[in-house]
């Protein structure tokens, strides 16, 4: 098995801050990211967690993703960023992407879910139930932020199956994505949607990655003590977050995790630059 990190939508520029800038990285300052993993498998084709921004984005910004969310996000835009794209050329084709795993229904995560129409889309049951039943606490908000451009073609979305007595490093609630043989998660990591939740799985190496979605959006929340937020970043936080204690909740236990677990788990947002491109580093 092989996962590939990719960049499917570069978004506002994020100024540097602690480390960043004592390192000397005052004048430079990174687009933020939607950090999307791509991962080829044995016997289930390719699985891309998350999607990022998609064409029909790229073509129509204001209409699919809505104009104000354009003029804050400040997207890049580039076609070449898709994962479509991405996807061909790294010698696939569209059709080789199976399975999706979605971390949240939110727009920068589900854009480019039209480019591959015949995917399974799997989501966590808080999340798909959130969506489906009107009935379900945060149905309104959380339908709202699942665009109806990126949902027109009815993608097959599916919950994933919560095993009851199953836990990770802690987590409980975990579910597994049906029709995956590799090992992969979704966990559960409350407050930014009604079912945002983290996707982990081990790679060949046997070390668990754990793409955390929006749980945090900056390093220095689960890296810095006291922990260190993003001017930039929390207003898109507390705009988009269900249920701000939980969320902080979520926070702290990722701190926990990569305090005790740095050996065995690599823990990552979305949209933190820095980050991502510390999983190129390390991964060449």
């Amino acid at each position: 098995m092989r996962i590939h990190h990719l960049n499917c939508g570069s978004l506002r520029e994020i100024p540097p801050l602690g480390d960043e800038r004592a390192a000397g990285a005052a004048h430079h300052e990174p687009a933020a990211v939607c950090h999307c993993l791509l991962i080829e498998t044995d016997a289930d084709g390719l699985v891309l967690v998350d999607t990022g921004l998609g064409t029909a984005d790229v073509r129509h910004p204001d209409r699919s993703l809505g104009a104000d969310w354009v003029a804050y996000a400040q997207p890049l835009l580039d076609p070449e960023e898709s994962a479509l794209r991405q996807v061909v050329r790294l010698g696939y084709a569209p059709r080789d992407v199976r399975h999706i795993v979605l971390t949240h229904l939110h727009r920068d995560h589900t854009g480019g879910l039209p480019d591959f129409p015949h995917a399974r889309v799997h989501v966590h049951p808080d999340e798909y139930r959130a969506v489906t039943d009107a009935a379900a606490p945060h149905h309104r908000h959380s339908l709202d932020r699942f665009m109806p451009t990126h949902r027109a073609h009815s993608p097959a979305l599916t919950p994933a199956a919560v095993d009851p007595g199953a836990e990770w490093f802690g987590f409980r609630g975990v579910a597994r994505p049906a029709g995956l043989g590799c090992d992969l998660l979704l966990v559960p990591l409350p407050g930014h949607s009604a079912g945002h939740a983290g996707v982990a799985v081990r790679d060949g190496d046997g070390r668990w990655l754990l793409h955390a979605g929006d749980a945090y959006m900056y390093h220095g929340e689960i890296e810095h003590t006291p922990p260190l937020s993003h001017p930039v970043l929390d207003p898109v936080q507390q705009g988009a977050q269900t249920e701000a204690a939980a969320r902080v909740a979520t926070r702290d236990r990722l701190r926990a995790l990569r305090r005790d677990h740095a050996d065995e788990v690599t823990v990552f947002s979305a949209h933190d630059p820095w980050e991502f491109a510390r999983t190129l580093r390390n991964r060449g």
